[in-house]
């Protein structure tokens, strides 16, 4: 006991010999007289970032390479506070780093679709559409420039690590966090959020893929135990975490709070260790979800590299486990090895942090350019979009609070909108935690200025009878619906909420030439599909939603956005028609608790028995209807598809084939490859395999060449714990989405 109590004495000294110097650093970022800079070998920039991180390492003493594999509290948060809580400029999460050595602070901010909570910190973020929005883009370099912006305002703002980079498949479209991430493909998800973090970490920001695995819903994450055969994990999510992490090659991946196969997935050592580490050779470090760390040396030489917030058990526990000779210094060595590591291959070491002013007009532009790309035109019977101000004289806009704002997801993706929340009652227009925030982002505003020779008026719709009387007297109705999802949470069903359905019915009853603009986070129910012209999904639209949906609306932009993700015709054609409520024994500690206690031995689990038949694959698998399928996406053009070949170079085979632009109106068409594996696969599905968007003006053909990975011609072998091509016969097609490919053609691989 009392060499217990002299060690945290010891630790508590060497905090504040830490905090001490803190300010040096920090006073050198706001130009003051900075401290005297390293000169030691490890600040050699023309050297890898492997080779500096075993410089430093070898002058550390254990006490700051301890200091490395823990948090320090998040601010804002009562229950994790610590000393130096106050170093983490508002974030997330806080890292001292080893000033004598020239090793900066990590200081951690959420940054799903903008850097959250600049609001409270009086700052400014650009929202970004949501990253299921993005993905409906199906372009990576715009993926890029998102993550261009996300990182210079990090750095703008004082942080210098991204909490974003959310790549979990959708399993559930019920799931809260669907609009974090990119889909149910691993191939589209992958590569999006590959392109977008390693661009966000070329911003000289620590880079982030997460939640490392199987986080697939909310309900419960704290303890859910996610069961999936090793086969169907490595096909699906873990083939998404691959495909972004070998794109990016981001500093660090965080680890999720669920359980996969019995194990806390930060405490695994399938997925940290043998996956991640060994057979993916990832060198960055892994650090773990807010309060997601149950154990030290289970959790340690498992993989796990840093406890976030706190240190709870990566502090003097695993020192003690050092001193008891539980944990060894090969092991402490590798993890801050690791993070020193991340430091140096983002370049914070070079590059120490200097706030700055945010570049708005470029957030604004990029925004803007991002939702013209991901807006989804779902429906357009009788060409009713774009709107004509020469036909169209008179407009009804309804609903969704359309008048002044456009709604944003929730959680620790949150970001703060311009002057608060658009929508709340007086004193109520900060942001709080799962909230409903709206912003200042006027669709009507926007619309009345690209159309000003029509005539727009708006009721709110929450009188039925009032806004079918508007609707009636208009050329063209147009009904705002939403749906909100936020981290913590599952949506109860994928019904609009409230009596929007309701309302839709009323208006498009009033008047058949109805347009319905969504804005969502994930799929959406339509029972009053047949009952309307139009349907176009706009998602979270970030902070120039309004600007670019009046584009689309009116033709300025043709819409070539296609989805990432099924929408089905009802919740019984899911895979689970019910998310399993908790276990009575279970409830306090559920849905997104972040600090209850997650130690208890709980039953709850959910079984993932599709294994790698997610979203589309599963529809096609059990030959079920949907309502829209996987890439699908219309047009204010045509486009016709011809001449497939396939060239077989190697394991790679080449699909080429004409894309034609059969309308009178320039665009962009994603053309979509897909294939099919030999029968000893047992699959009974198609694979997206590649893709390309293909821009062309009114009656021009292009050839389209997409190389086809071998990766994604590949099945997973359990029992050599490695990827194999089975020899046969494989089919590929070509199309517009999963459930339209007109073109078809084989080839013999071997």
């Amino acid at each position: 006991m009392q060499n217990r109590m002299l060690a945290l004495k010891k630790s508590l000294w060497q905090a504040l010999a830490v905090t001490v110097a803190l300010p040096l650093m920090i006073s050198s970022a706001l130009g003051q007289a900075p401290s005297p800079k390293p000169t030691g070998p490890w600040m050699n920039p023309s050297l890898s970032a492997s080779q500096r991180a075993d410089l430093a390492l070898k002058q550390m003493t254990l006490d700051e390479k301890l200091a490395l594999l823990h948090g320090n509290g998040m601010a804002g948060v009562p229950n994790w506070q610590m000393p130096l809580t106050r170093f983490a400029n508002g974030g997330a999460g806080y890292v001292p780093g080893v000033p004598r050595l020239g090793i900066p602070p990590i200081v951690m901010s959420d940054a799903a679709y903008g850097v959250r909570g600049s609001g409270a910190n009086g700052r400014y973020s650009t929202a970004l559409p949501s990253d299921l929005g993005l993905a409906a883009s199906w372009d990576p370099q715009l993926a890029c420039q998102y993550g261009g912006v996300i990182g210079s305002e990090l750095r703008a703002q004082g942080y210098d690590m991204t909490l974003g980079g959310g790549v979990d498949l959708t399993r559930d479209p019920r799931d809260g966090r669907d609009f974090e991430y990119a889909g149910e493909d691993p191939l589209l998800a992958g590569t999006m959020v590959g392109h977008l973090m390693k661009c966000e970490q070329a911003q000289h920001v620590i880079g982030d893929i997460k939640h490392y695995a199987m986080n697939d819903q909310e309900t419960g994450r704290n303890i859910v135990n996610a069961i999936i055969s090793k086969k169907g994990m490595q096909e699906s999510d873990l083939l998404a975490f691959h495909i972004a992490i070998g794109i990016a090659h981001p500093g660090a991946v965080m680890c999720s709070y669920n359980r996969v196969n019995g194990d806390f997935a930060c405490e695994n050592k399938y997925l940290l260790r043998d996956t991640l580490k060994d057979a993916w050779d990832f060198k960055g470090f892994v650090l773990s979800d807010w309060g997601g760390t149950h154990s030290t040396v289970k959790a340690i030489k498992a993989g796990l590299d840093n406890e976030e917030p706190m240190d709870t058990y990566f502090g003097a526990k695993l020192k003690q486990a050092v001193e008891d000779g539980q944990v060894s210094m090969a092991e402490i060595n590798d993890s801050a090895r690791r993070v020193l590591y991340a430091e140096f291959v983002s370049g914070v070491v070079d590059h120490p942090i200097q706030k700055s002013v945010v570049n708005v007009m470029k957030g604004f532009h990029v925004a803007q350019k991002v939702e013209e790309k991901s807006i989804v035109l779902l429906k357009n019977d009788n060409h009713i979009l774009p709107l004509n101000s020469a036909h169209v004289h008179k407009i009804a806009l309804i609903g969704g609070h359309a008048d002044i704002a456009m709604l944003s997801g929730g959680g620790s993706a949150q970001v703060d909108p311009p002057g608060g929340n658009a929508i709340a009652p007086p004193g109520r227009r900060f942001t709080y935690w799962q909230a409903h925030i709206w912003f200042p982002t006027s669709p009507l505003k926007a619309l009345r200025k690209a159309m000003p020779g029509t005539q727009i008026n708006y009721d709110p719709g929450t009188d039925l009878a009032s806004a079918a009387k508007l609707a009636s007297s208009a050329d063209v109705a147009i009904v705002f619906a939403h749906q909100w999802e936020s981290e913590g949470m599952d949506l109860p069903n994928l019904s609009l909420p409230g009596n929007q359905n309701e309302l839709i019915e009323r208006v498009a009853a009033a008047n058949p030439h109805t347009i319905v603009v969504l804005e969502n986070g994930s799929a959406v129910t339509m029972p009053w599909i047949s009952k309307v012209q139009g349907v176009v999904d706009a998602w979270y639209a970030g902070s120039s939603g309004q600007r670019a949906l009046a584009a689309v609306l009116v033709g300025n932009v043709n819409p070539s956005a296609k989805l990432a993700i099924t929408f089905p015709l009802n919740e019984q054609e899911l895979p689970r028609p019910v998310i399993a409520p908790l276990p009575a024994r279970d409830k306090g500690q559920g849905t997104g608790a972040v600090n209850g206690k997650t130690d208890v031995a709980s039953t709850y689990s959910v079984n993932y028995f599709e294994g790698a038949k997610v979203g589309y694959k599963w529809y096609q698998a059990e030959h079920k209807p949907v309502l829209f399928p996987f890439g699908f996406g219309l047009s204010y053009t045509t486009y016709a598809y011809s001449g497939l070949k396939l060239e077989n170079s190697g394991s790679q085979p080449v699909a080429t084939f004409t894309v034609k632009n059969t309308g009178d109106r320039a665009g962009t068409e994603i053309a979509q490859v897909y294939a099919s594996l030999p029968a000893a696969a047992g699959e009974h599905y198609r694979r997206l395999v590649g893709w390309d968007r293909v821009s062309l003006e009114p009656g021009q053909s292009k050839t389209v060449s997409v190389t086809i990975p071998e990766q994604m011609l590949k099945v997973y072998d359990v029992q050599k714990s490695g990827w194999k091509l089975l020899p046969g016969t494989y089919r590929v097609y070509a199309g517009p989405s999963s459930a339209a490919t007109p073109l078809h053609a084989t080839v013999d691989l071997h």
